[in-house]
């Protein structure tokens, strides 16, 4: 099995989906704020797509983490890296929970696991997919320095933006200042 790394930034715990995670994930996919993520589905499906966090990590190598609020331990969202069947190539992705919106966390985490997709898998790339509707999500791409890249054609999600991170180099080179 993938040994799944726990990550920590100043507010927040990267660390493996496990189990408990399971009543937030199924209120999260029941309610409207999972619509450009595959929701509002039934507490069945919720569990399926928390096995499908769980075994992309098998599959990959990589995938999302659970991100705790470290100083509530509340559990804020899913993010991190990305790739099933269907995407165009390797995405950082972030879906926070009700509650937990405005706080800069989904930038927050993104950026740490775009450090480890960097740093510690070798990524010379990623993107982000975002819905046309989803203004938050782009945001957070662009916060992070990426820019838009194109559209995507997705057979369940439709048109999706294709937002490009910079390259480790052109971080290395200067900062994610330069694509603000």
């Amino acid at each position: 099995m993938t040994p799944i790394p726990t990550i920590s930034t100043p507010r927040l715990t990267l660390r493996a989906p496990e189990a408990g995670d399971f009543p937030v994930f199924a209120a999260f996919f029941a309610s409207e704020r999972s619509g450009f993520v595959g929701g509002p589905v039934p507490a069945e499906q919720s569990w399926r797509y928390l096995a499908a966090e769980l075994g992309h990590w098998q599959l990959r190598g990589f995938g999302r983490w659970s991100v705790v609020e470290t100083a509530t331990g509340k559990l804020a969202g899913l993010i991190g890296l990305w790739f099933p069947q269907g995407w165009p190539e390797p995405e950082i992705g972030w879906d926070l929970f009700d509650g937990f919106e405005g706080k800069g966390y989904a930038t927050e985490a993104a950026l740490a696991a775009r450090e480890y997709a960097y740093d510690t898998l070798g990524w010379t790339t990623a993107i982000s997919l975002v819905a046309p509707e989803n203004a938050a999500s782009r945001n957070v791409a662009r916060r992070m320095g990426a820019r838009a890249d194109g559209t995507h054609e997705h057979e369940r999600f439709g048109a999706l933006e294709i937002w490009r991170h910079p390259a480790p180099e052109d971080l290395a080179a200067g900062g994610i200042e330069a694509y603000a």
